[in-house]
């Protein structure tokens, strides 16, 4: 946060200096008028270093719980925003709840001043809260956000503990693999140059092999840095989003994750939304933004837009063929039954423990597969460079 360094003369008339940390100079004003002091001079002498620390979605969730809490107690608005800035650790975090709190206090709605923080405040949060501000409900829609930010928490790690081991085992096995092919094998090829003869064809394939990484490495992991590279650049156009959603949907094993994941967030999102009183369509384009696949987005737009025609929700969700026979079916009955929000959330539980069974699945399909894949590597290499000793030992 910034520092600014004031100077003002109190009700003796007497002149008085200091400094303190404030969001903003009307901050520095208004905590001087409490304290009987009419400011003559504000302005900032520095910035605290670590101003750029990242707010995470532990310091919302807390924010957010201890926000209800207040709420919930009858505390003003403004008053909840100056007791949790001034106790927040996160110095980025405090200056943004400072800044809400000055908008505020001007007169903005909670949620318009929340508006103005997208990196902090998603467009989900912000619709929640609005419907919180509008219902009477504020203290009520706060615990569901931080109820469901705390499940979308614990669905990307599900998933993302999925991929840290496979990924993890395949750096260990390539950097195996590129020290046997770069330090051990090089000694193996002077030992047999040196006794002559003619190589077995799997040798010769071997020390091939070593010599080309040896003289061409650069130009290897150039090539892997830029595909790396040129992937991203791809992936971040439109046209490149769409094919490698699309294909990430239909890969084996991984794509029934992917699937599963898309779903329960989806319900889940959609199933707050709803219960706070966020209207469908409202919902429908919040949930497609956030939705982290542009077919489910695409499919979640084509829904929208033909509910807005007078069509029922499940007509295009059912056509999209995006979204499981189940799904669809369940949904069916919660809209005629007019309790959708309770049925999204019941498919949302269900989708979550689905992923936690396709997460030990696709872990236990691969642990073996890796390990297969590793040991044929690395036991292929040393084959290869012992035939010629046990040539050498059937002449003997």
């Amino acid at each position: 946060m910034p520092i600014y360094t004031w100077e003002g003369k109190n009700k003796a008339g007497q002149v008085k200096k200091g400094k303190m940390d404030a969001a903003s100079e009307a901050s520095v004003n208004d905590f001087l008028r409490k304290q009987q002091i009419t400011p003559t001079k504000v302005k900032v002498k520095a910035k605290r270093a670590g101003r750029g620390k990242k707010v995470g979605m532990k310091d919302i969730v807390i924010f957010v719980r201890q926000f209800a809490t207040m709420i919930d107690a009858g505390l003003p608005l403004v008053q909840c925003l100056e007791i949790l800035g001034s106790q927040q650790p996160n110095p980025t975090f405090k200056k943004v709840i400072y800044e809400v709190k000055d908008d505020v206090e001007s007169g903005s709605t909670f949620a318009d001043a929340l508006k103005k923080h997208p990196k902090v405040f998603d467009v989900l949060f912000v619709n929640l809260v609005a419907a919180g501000e509008i219902g009477g409900i504020l203290d009520t829609i706060l615990n569901r956000l931080a109820e469901y930010i705390e499940k979308n928490e614990k669905l990307k790690s599900k998933v993302k503990a999925a991929m840290v081991y496979p990924v993890s085992i395949v750096a260990v096995a390539i950097v195996i693999t590129a020290g046997l092919l770069l330090f051990v094998i090089p000694i193996f090829e002077k030992m047999f140059s040196d006794m002559g003869g003619t190589l077995p064809l799997p040798t010769q394939i071997v020390i091939n092999l070593s010599d080309f990484l040896a003289a061409y490495w650069y130009l290897i992991f150039g090539g892997m840095v830029a595909a790396f590279f040129g992937f991203k650049k791809f992936y971040g156009t439109a046209k490149g989003r769409a094919v490698c959603d699309r294909l990430f949907l239909k890969a084996p094993v991984a794509g029934d994750l992917i699937r599963k994941t898309a779903v329960a967030k989806f319900c889940s999102t959609m199933g707050t939304m709803l219960s706070s009183g966020v209207p469908i369509l409202d919902a429908l384009e919040i949930t497609s933004k956030t939705a982290g696949n542009v077919v489910i987005e695409n499919a979640l737009i084509d829904t929208r837009l033909a509910i807005s025609e007078g069509k029922t929700i499940v007509e295009p969700l059912e056509k999209s063929k995006v979204f499981p026979s189940m799904v669809v079916q369940m949904i069916a009955v919660g809209e005629a039954t007019g309790a959708m929000d309770a049925m999204l959330n019941k498919i949302a539980e269900f989708y979550s423990d689905e992923v936690d069974t396709a997460v030990d699945g696709l872990t236990a399909l691969m642990e073996p597969a890796i390990m297969v894949v590793l040991g044929g590597i690395v036991g292929g290499l040393i084959i290869a460079m012992y035939l010629p000793i046990f040539s050498m030992a059937g002449n003997v």
